[in-house]
């Protein structure tokens, strides 16, 4: 096993850096970590970036060869000098998975933003599923908890850590932790970027009887084993304090103003702008719609309208673009670093927010939300009007969020963003969001492991 780290010290429990003094450490286990980009990574960078001016230094314990399903080298400028990075390696099943499903070796080539839910799967994609489902519990990742548990119980023997964090999904980093906490008597906080049983896409995988109870028995097991549960959502936090004892605590994710220092120029389009991951289950045909009726009856809308999408996006997606008569006016740029996307952000005159067509979608609050209010354009909000989502929108006054057939609402809400647009007035001042910085929630985070330790 090896591990990379950027400063040690012997002496226990408390280390001493050059204007910070005595620093307590965490060891936070993430299977997401820079390289790798996209949205998993960014909320455990940030906190990283920020927890020293907290008097903690983060250890991050990773896997040395991730699955890079894409790669953001720039999220590593946010990595603090005072952090310790350790990497081990990791067998995963994905390698043979896309040998039977026909997919690239590192994401390439992927149709679908999520095969799990995806449309139309060939036979060879529901066979994988279903052993991905019932063989690898709870998730592909699995088999690196084993060699994880040995490596870091012997790891902290030499190097303490005050308080160790899990984030997932993946779930099997909360299994790692529980193992870990057991053995060394450490205090624990399983932090829940999405839910487990109750994530959206869970009752799409073809789940045995057995298999369910299991997934159900391990999630019981994590909340009920931790110190304290952290969740994204007010909505998810209530789900989880329902089904457990454990204090469970809402750390939403959030921006980071240094993203957004950028200059950028207006390049006298009317930008409808989406970033990150665009599902085919999301599809707002009745905004491609809107879009295409205004464009047939004003040639001024038509000629200036550009719809960007930065990321990930369903070929379903860019098709009903497409068929609705707006080719000439989409842009598609696929994936691109953190870094552009929050500067095409700064760049729209709306920004799009479309939910995926899930019930359980109620209760998830996407981390780009806080990154769209950052840069302070008006927020056009597609599928449930009461959910989280639709909770912050109204809250900031920043958006607003309508049902996804709601005809009269989108164009009304696009028409008023088009008139602002063509006389040039400004956004109106934002409200204050600075609950949602990466250093504000950052600050709530260190509250939290502190008093753990009391």
């Amino acid at each position: 096993m090896n591990f990379q780290s950027s400063f040690r010290e012997q002496s226990p429990k408390f280390h001493i850096f050059a204007g910070y003094g005595f620093m307590k450490r965490v060891l936070v286990i993430s299977y997401y970590w820079p390289p790798s980009g996209g949205s998993g990574v960014q909320r455990w960078v940030k906190f990283a970036k920020y927890l020293p001016s907290e008097d903690w230094q983060p250890v991050i314990y990773t896997p040395e060869n991730p699955e890079l399903t894409s790669v953001d080298r720039n999220m590593e400028n946010d990595v603090p000098p005072e952090a310790e990075i350790i990497r081990t390696k990791i067998i995963e099943p994905y390698g043979l998975y896309r040998k039977l499903s026909g997919k690239g070796g590192t994401g390439e080539g992927q149709t679908e933003v999520n095969p799990i839910n995806g449309r139309d799967k060939s036979l060879k994609q529901k066979i994988s599923l279903f052993i991905r489902g019932n063989f690898f519990i709870p998730d592909p990742r699995c088999l690196w908890i084993r060699p994880s548990v040995r490596f870091l119980t012997k790891y902290l023997e030499e190097h303490p850590v005050d308080i160790i964090v899990s984030t997932g999904p993946p779930h099997s980093m909360h299994i790692i932790a529980r193992k870990v906490a057991a053995r060394t008597g450490l205090p624990w906080i399983a932090d829940f970027r999405d839910p487990w049983t109750r994530m959206f896409y869970f009752k799409h995988l073809p789940l045995t009887a057995w298999a369910r109870k299991k997934h159900a028995a391990l999630e019981k097991d994590v909340l009920d084993s931790a110190s304290a549960i952290v969740t994204v959502t007010r909505q998810l936090q209530d789900e989880f304090a329902s089904m457990t004892d454990t204090p469970v605590h809402c750390i939403t994710n959030g921006f980071d103003e240094d993203d957004f220092r950028q200059v950028i120029e207006p390049d006298g389009f009317f930008n409808i702008t989406h970033t990150g991951l665009f599902a085919g289950d999301g599809n707002p045909e009745t905004l491609w719609q809107v879009l295409s009726d205004k464009c047939r009856a004003d040639g001024e809308f038509r000629r200036l309208l550009r719809i960007r999408l930065i990321g990930k996006t369903d070929k379903e997606i860019t098709e009903s673009i497409i068929s609705h008569g707006l080719a000439e006016n989409l842009r598609d740029l696929g994936y691109q670093t953190h870094q552009v996307a929050t500067g095409e952000q700064m760049g729209a005159s709306v920004l799009l927010l479309p939910q995926r067509k899930e019930p359980e979608y109620k209760a998830v609050l996407t981390g780009k939300i806080f990154e769209y209010l950052a840069s302070g354009h008006p927020v056009l909000g597609i599928g449930l009007t009461e959910c989280a989502m639709a909770d912050v929108l109204n809250e900031t006054g920043r958006g607003k969020m309508v049902g996804w057939d709601d005809y009269d609402g989108t164009a009304a809400f696009i028409g008023d963003c088009w008139e602002k647009f063509r006389n040039d007035e400004p956004d109106p001042d934002p409200a204050d969001i600075s609950q949602y910085s990466r250093r504000e929630l950052t600050g709530r985070m260190a509250r939290l492991m502190e008093s753990l330790l009391r």
